[in-house]
């Protein structure tokens, strides 16, 4: 009574679900690519990229942080790098997840 097809053992099918699990939270649940920039820099090529510590890192809303004589800086999510400009992004972080990733749509679970 042999039976010709091969079984798989659980810790084998356990493992992969894991994995496909994983993989799709890990894709939705990381932060998409951002830059800080200036926002009264904007011209026709973008904003200007400026330095990370002109940024508030804690900063989930995209608002940075306006001192005399520096930057209006902020996070801009998931834009077009191009010769130190950015551009055809968002100011807003959910709306950058939102954008992308495995199972990451604005309809249903999250």
């Amino acid at each position: 009574m042999a039976d010709g097809r091969r079984r798989l053992r659980s810790s084998t099918v356990v493992l992969g679900g894991m994995g496909v699990v994983a993989a799709a939270l890990t894709s939705c649940g990381s932060d998409p690519d951002r830059r800080c920039v200036d926002r009264d820099s904007y011209t026709y090529e973008g904003y200007k990229v400026v330095a990370d510590k002109n940024c508030t890192s804690g900063s989930s809303s995209g608002k940075g942080r306006k001192t005399s004589g520096r930057a209006d800086a902020a996070w801009y999510y998931d834009a077009d790098v191009s010769r130190g400009r950015a551009d055809d992004g968002t100011f807003s972080r959910s709306e950058a997840v939102d954008r992308g990733g495995f199972g990451c749509s604005g309809s249903g679970g999250g």
